[in-house]
């Protein structure tokens, strides 16, 4: 018989590089697993997520009542390498791999299997493979590893050649973010469970109408007729140049635009930026003299910015800031080529926007009833389906509309209900 998996009889560890900390964040996996961990703190799981930490924040930090515990690792490593989570990356995974699974066994797994719970191991990406192969051979050593369901979650396939396949299938069940990334590894031969992204209910909120205001005059300061909004790594796939290309369409056709460009610190911003010269296109650094400013110093931000085409907003976005974006914009590209889920998108329409995604693993996006997809790289097809927004307005209080009930569905309370069903069928 199956076992009902519930808060009283199991604890989850979550395995992950990227977490909260601004230190620990380069892409979407930090904002998922720790979403994630707050998530099953507030069902009253107990839940720890072991990542690469702020070197100058505490290691250990209890959120959630106690029920949700950060453990930033490898600090000692971390603090000779200040660029963020991947900086003295093999460094970091070898001491993540040798050091993880013992604490875990001594702190977590023995105290569980003591209480009759189960374990439930939860990793992310390339990085942890090690480290969850050697605990689960403790485990298994300890005579614990029956009571103990291991899940490896693969939201891309950045670094596959580094796996070793036989050993990590041998030792957990593998995962993954989209019905597209489970045919992308069935093609390399390999059975994954589809666990789709979550996003937390406080998405779904309805905005501050003071801010909204607020935000809206700013961009009025801009006065073109498209406000679009790109934010994410600056990495080829996600399709920068196809943005630069459609703004330049735009302002050859005497179509007015700001577009606001939200990236990293990738060399392909190079590229980016030199592309939007060549295009004839202003470019304008919009930055703060605060290194946290508030959602209210943004929007100021915004307002005093000098007139451009791009307005690269090179400074940190607060969450709340963030969703005013998504919100105020007219439109938000989420226009990757490979996606293997696409959360940006589902945060957009979760927000009250409109999100242009790809058509790769965005399995919640309906063309033109909740979302506009996007097919191909050629920026003609962005500039066809922005003239088809502002040709016909009435149509996208209908596409929001429909966006937010999509985004429901996707909650964090709603994926996690379909973590423990599958949990529960492997725990068998």
């Amino acid at each position: 018989m199956s076992v009902n998996i519930t808060p009283e009889n199991a604890v989850f560890v979550l395995l992950s590089f990227e977490g909260p900390d601004p230190y620990s964040q380069a892409g979407g996996l930090g904002t998922r697993v720790h979403n994630l961990g707050l998530a099953l703190g507030a069902l009253g799981f107990e839940t720890h997520l072991f990542f690469i930490g702020d070197p100058s924040l505490p290691g250990r930090e209890s959120l959630e009542n106690g029920k949700y515990t950060l453990h930033r690792w490898c600090q000692w490593i971390s603090a000779h390498h200040p660029s963020g989570v991947y900086d003295g990356e093999d460094n970091k995974v070898n001491d993540y791999a040798g050091s993880v699974p013992y604490f875990v066994l001594e702190n977590i797994a023995r105290p569980a299997a003591a209480a009759g719970k189960h374990i439930i191991v939860m990793a992310e990406e390339w990085h942890t493979v090690e480290a969850q192969c050697h605990l689960s051979d403790l485990l298994n050593w300890h005579g614990i590893r029956d009571k103990s369901v291991f899940l490896w979650n693969a939201n891309n396939t950045m670094s596959f050649h580094k796996i070793n396949w036989g050993r990590l299938c041998y030792v957990a069940r593998i995962t993954t973010v989209s019905k597209f990334m489970k045919q992308v590894l069935a093609e390399k031969g390999l059975e994954s469970l589809v666990l789709p992204n979550g996003i937390p209910e406080r998405m779904l909120e309805q905005h501050d109408p003071e801010r909204v205001k607020q935000l809206k005059a700013a961009l009025s300061l801009h006065p073109t007729e498209i406000k679009a909004l790109k934010i994410g790594r600056f990495d080829p796939a996600k399709r920068w140049t196809q943005a630069v290309e459609a703004a330049a369409i735009l302002k050859q056709r005497g179509v007015r635009s700001t577009f606001l460009f939200r990236g990293g610190l990738e060399p392909h911003a190079r590229e980016v930026f030199d592309l939007a010269a060549a295009r004839g296109l202003s470019v304008a650094d919009v930055l703060s003299p605060s290194s946290r400013p508030t959602v209210e110093q943004c929007i100021d931000l915004i307002a005093s910015a000098p007139k451009a085409d791009i307005l690269h907003l090179r400074f940190f976005l607060p969450e709340d800031f963030v969703r005013l974006l998504y919100h105020c914009c007219d439109c938000v590209f989420a226009n990757s080529g490979f996606e293997p889920f696409g959360l940006v998108g589902l945060e957009v329409m979760a927000s009250g926007g409109i999100a242009f995604t790809g058509e790769t693993g965005e399995e919640y996006s309906i063309p033109f009833v909740n979302a506009v997809t996007v097919q191909t790289g050629d920026p003609r097809e962005l500039v066809v389906y922005l003239q088809y927004l502002v040709d016909n307005p009435h149509l996208k209080d209908g596409i929001k509309r429909e966006a937010h009930k999509t985004a429901g569905q996707y909650t964090w309370p709603v994926v996690i209900n379909n973590i423990l069903r599958r949990v529960e069928y492997l725990s068998m």
